[in-house]
């Protein structure tokens, strides 16, 4: 696992606060942050049919964050989940909606996060892990 990426604290914080509001739902959300930072979320509403074992990111929340970072605002780094079943590993099922475009998926089941980056190879043909380090950024 060569690969680490910092995160605030706070963002992490404010991610599991709003995973644990969701659940038994998933939740889910944007982070936002440039080369190995992540210095903010957004949470969005989570529009699968069954989000309890599915999630499925707003397409307005999502387009409203890149039409926002190409107006100069913050750098869509990736995307965060929960797993209500406590496993913060990515499944078969977010191997098939991820696309290998390198963007950050965290994945939150219960305490424990977990970083993956998207791409070709890796588990499920996918995911890489990417190892966190937390920050006061």
């Amino acid at each position: 696992m060569g690969m680490r990426i910092m995160i605030s604290r706070s963002v992490l914080i404010g991610i599991r606060r709003f995973s644990a509001d969701a659940a038994p739902k998933e939740a889910c959300g944007l982070l936002f942050g440039e080369g190995d930072a992540i210095t903010g979320f957004q949470a969005a509403e989570n529009i699968a049919e069954t989000p309890e074992t599915l999630f499925e990111i707003d397409p307005g929340a999502l387009f409203a964050a890149l039409k926002s970072e190409r107006a100069g605002g913050p750098k869509l780094a990736g995307y965060w989940h929960s797993h209500p079943s406590g496993d913060p590993t990515p499944s078969a099922t977010d191997a098939g909606m991820a696309a290998a475009d390198g963007k950050l998926w965290l994945i939150i089941g219960g305490e424990v996060v977990t970083a993956w980056r998207a791409g070709e190879g890796g588990l499920h043909g996918r995911f890489s892990e990417v190892a966190l380090e937390l920050t006061d950024i």
